[in-house]
């Protein structure tokens, strides 16, 4: 591999790495071994590895990057245009951490990206010993595996077989999500990147699903219905960080209580959240794309990546409406946030103007 390659790869590979020089020498050599068995769309298409389902679906990838140039106006790039075929479910394994006594994600440094909720991993094995690290400090911890992700436009990263295990239409919305954050990325301001892509991306999933099948579309409906869901569970889960950030706040635990005593107490303020979201929202939802909400633990990493990617996207639904509803003029409003020092106080602002 020729030097000004790797380096290419090592300079995009702090886009979701930390700065120790071994990680990053190790994510650049994994992330370099990915890329080396990338083949052209073209060519994996005529592959007799891959099922018929599986091309399928590599074709709607395709219709889904040319609607996000052609119709929603990102910027060009040559990302998906590229095919890897993986030995593993994920690309990546995204560590997050959180404080355990108060609601506040733990924040890894990265160059060009600036701090960062979460830390990626190739190996499972590697997350889960940096998940563990951080439990020993004292952090909650969550790790999930990752289908997707973005060098922002700084590698030409290619569609991967992890992410065909997606429905159809949940892929279209992983390609356009994506490709948003190689049009738009504000430095330091992960939450904000996240929730633009995730507001972004299912509106052009719908704009994409009327162009292609019409309004009587079965697909469109179902999306609908799952962005109303979206809308639905953002209301939500921004109401329960709000109140819990504040239930932190104002408790302080008797020093008499054991450890166990006081993990007792927080544990009973997690279920009164799973317990509002059965009785409140649960009622309301036409999909079952929160159906997991209440299964498994609940701790303050877990509730932090529903803050990274949930919360107040009712304030990008206004701007959006204000933007007359239209994809890149709302984005060319957005990119106004880059010099600003707190985008998302900045949005809030113009959403209630």
């Amino acid at each position: 591999m020729p030097l000004k390659v790797l380096l290419i790869a090592v300079l995009g590979l702090t886009l979701f790495s930390g700065c120790q020089i071994g990680y990053l020498i190790r994510s650049s050599y994994d992330h370099l071994s990915m890329l080396s068995s990338r083949v052209p769309i073209e060519k994996a298409l005529q592959s007799e590895t891959l099922s018929s389902e599986h091309k399928r679906k590599i074709a709607i990838s395709q219709e889904a990057r040319d609607f996000a140039f052609n119709d929603l106006g990102f910027k060009r790039s040559n990302n998906y245009s590229h095919f890897v075929q993986l030995d593993r479910p994920y690309i990546t394994y995204a560590v997050m951490a959180a404080h355990k006594w108060k609601f506040e994600p733990y924040h890894w440094d990265f160059p060009f990206i600036g701090k960062a909720p979460y830390k990626g991993y190739y190996n499972e094995l590697s997350a889960k010993e940096e998940a563990l690290l951080m439990k020993e400090k004292g952090f909650d911890v969550y790790v999930r595996g990752v289908s997707a992700y973005s060098t922002l436009g700084r590698l030409n990263d290619p569609l991967l077989s992890s992410m065909l295990a997606y429905k159809e239409h949940d892929l279209v919305n992983t390609v356009i999500h994506e490709l948003v954050h190689t049009h738009l990325f504000i430095k330091s301001s992960i939450d904000f990147n996240e929730r633009l892509a995730v507001f972004v991306a299912a509106k052009g999933t719908e704009l994409f699903y009327l162009k292609k099948e019409g309004l009587d579309s079965e697909t469109l409906k179902l999306i609908k219905n799952e962005n109303e869901d979206d809308r639905l569970f953002s209301e939500f889960i921004t109401s329960e960080l709000i109140d819990l950030k504040l239930w932190y706040e104002n408790n302080s635990f008797s020093p008499s209580l054991t450890a166990e005593a006081q993990e007792k107490i927080r544990q009973d303020r997690f279920q009164e959240i799973r317990n509002h979201f059965i009785s409140q929202l649960v009622p309301k939802l036409k999909t079952k794309s929160y159906a997991r909400f209440t299964d498994g633990e609940m701790n303050n990493a877990r509730l932090g990546n529903y803050q990274t990617y949930m919360k107040d996207l009712q304030d990008f639904e206004k701007v959006f409406a204000k933007s007359g509803r239209h994809i890149a003029t709302f984005l060319k409003k957005c990119a106004e946030l880059n010099d600003t020092k707190d985008p998302e106080l900045e949005l809030k602002k113009w959403a209630n103007e």
